[in-house]
């Protein structure tokens, strides 16, 4: 698509389409209506041809307009776009080229004219953006494109807003209808004063996100001294959710960056269970899991997965804390408590640590906050919570020795827990309870490995001796069943799917290793 750009001043907008050329779009020319006007180094600069066509002291609209058609009928183009082009444009103009647009400071249709930032002051609005429209004969009307908001703050002048208007609002919009015309998404109709963009939904993946959270608290600092970080609320959230929870220790100090995302994580995990159910994290990570008849039980079998990694660690309940599970809390090092109630007893001691920090969050502990996202330097990535929750009826037996109840249960389990473990991921359960995990390995072999050594070397009172082994992928190679197999793996849950599937059946075949695939992975990259 060729584009034809007229302003009068800098034209940021034009330069920025020009950057970044979206849909392939591209400037034919640049106009403008002053000789003096900056636009026109900066096209020149990126190799845009210029035309100044300044209007005369005495010349009438309408003459001026002919001879900017004149200048323009030079060169081919598809569409006109307006950055700040002093002048109201008249049916002379309108009628001679292809459809215009304008950009806008405001949220049309309001605050129309030159003082648009002015107006939204004096106004005392608390959101203002910017509009993207089709140019008619009027003051900053026609058909409306799209629109972007953006927050206006107590201490906002209107240069601070109009930077924020310009490169948060308008370098996002007039970007994006360009591209729609540019793929031919966008139909104006006149008649109804109305344009409409093929393809322009929502859903849970709009095809525009709007995201408004309110900063709940400054923090210390991010993942590290030399990083600032805050902490952003959404408030319609009904999910139990540390963010929302109550720190019940007021005098402690509060939450850090790195204890927010543990804690969230180690919450998430024991949401997996309708048992009772413990699990201490480290850096996100369980370094152990169990559920039992009681929390007091769970969180036993969980520390002794790995007590040394789980000094420092974060520890979540999904029952209410009782005194003998807090007696074991305080018993060594932890960061951050996370359970749906305490009883009075159970705070008592748990407030002898003066820094551990106890947080009551809700019982709600449905997933009812359905997408998960991953910031990206230029965007974001948008997905579905990994929801699955498997049952026997979902497991397909692929070698000849048929796992035991008490081994699918202990396969159940680990799934469910390996959904939280950092890729490549493996684990090693007995029973319902880790026996050791090998987590965030670019090699599998080296995840089972180290899952091997962490039951031998860290685990308190037991081993991978007739265990079960959880992969949150397919296995490539043989060699990662060789390898459980030495480490006294009795049973396997993988997803399945390789090309090598035939051999890995194989070679659990050969070791006496029943094995069943999910035909689903349950891959976590963070």
């Amino acid at each position: 698509m060729k584009l034809a750009g007229m302003a009068s001043n800098r034209g940021r907008n034009l330069m920025n389409i020009a950057d970044r050329a979206p849909g392939g779009a591209e400037f034919a020319v640049v106009l403008t209506n002053d000789a003096d006007a900056p636009v026109l180094e900066a096209a020149a600069e990126r190799g845009i041809p210029t035309e100044v066509v300044e209007r005369d002291a005495d010349e009438s609209r309408e003459s001026h307009e002919e001879r900017v058609l004149d200048a323009l009928s030079e060169y081919d183009f598809d569409l006109v776009t307006l950055d700040g082009y002093m002048r109201v444009l008249s049916e002379t103009f309108l009628e001679g080229t292809p459809t215009a647009l304008n950009v806008h400071p405001s949220l049309l249709p309001n605050f129309t004219g030159a003082n648009a930032h002015e107006q939204v002051l004096d106004a005392g609005v608390k959101v203002t953006g910017c509009t993207v429209h089709v140019l008619d004969e009027s003051v900053d009307g026609g058909p409306i494109v799209t629109q972007e908001p953006i927050p206006v703050f107590e201490d906002d002048d209107e240069d601070s807003l109009k930077e924020r208007v310009l490169y948060e609002g308008e370098f996002t919009a007039y970007p994006r209808v360009i591209e729609w015309f540019a793929e031919d998404r966008v139909t104006i109709d006149w008649d109804e004063g109305t344009v409409s963009v093929e393809g322009d939904e929502g859903g849970d993946f709009p095809a525009r996100r709007i995201v408004s959270d309110d900063l709940a608290s400054s923090l210390r600092y991010g993942e590290n001294p030399h990083q600032n970080a805050a902490l952003y609320t959404d408030t319609t959230v009904s999910e139990a959710s540390v963010v929302h929870a109550d720190q019940l220790n007021e005098g402690a100090k509060a939450l850090s960056y790195n204890n927010y995302n543990d804690a969230d994580g180690a919450l998430n995990l024991i949401k997996e269970f309708e048992e009772p159910a413990a699990a201490v994290i480290k850096h996100t990570n369980p370094a152990g899991c169990a559920t039992a008849d009681s929390v007091a039980d769970a969180y036993e079998k969980a520390l002794s997965t790995d007590p040394m990694s789980a000094f420092g660690g974060i520890v979540a309940l999904n029952r209410e804390c009782d005194a003998a599970t807090a007696e074991q809390i305080i018993d060594s090092f932890k960061e951050v408590v996370v359970a749906p109630g305490y009883t009075d007893a159970a705070l008592d001691v748990l407030f002898e640590k003066d820094n551990l920090r106890v947080l009551d969050v809700n019982e709600n502990f449905e997933v009812t906050d359905s997408l998960t996202e991953k910031p990206l330097v230029g965007g974001r990535l948008v997905q579905e919570r990994d929801t699955q929750h498997l049952s026997v009826d979902d497991l397909e037996v692929v070698t000849e020795r048929e796992p035991t109840d008490e081994q699918i249960e202990s396969m159940l389990f680990a799934w469910h827990t390996l959904k939280h473990v950092k890729s490549n991921g493996i684990l090693f359960a007995d029973g319902t309870e880790t026996v050791g995990i090998g987590m965030g390995q670019v090699s599998r072999v080296d995840a089972v490995r180290l899952a091997a050594m962490k039951a031998d070397e860290h685990a308190e009172g037991k081993d991978a001796e007739g265990a079960v082994m959880a992969s949150d992928a397919f296995f490539p190679f043989p060699d990662g069943i060789e390898e459980a197999a030495d480490a006294g793996i009795e049973a396997v849950i993988q997803p399945g799917g390789s090309k090598n599937d035939e051999s890995v059946i194989e070679a659990a075949d050969e070791h006496d290793i029943a094995m069943v695939f999910t035909g689903q992975r349950s891959f976590r990259h963070d």
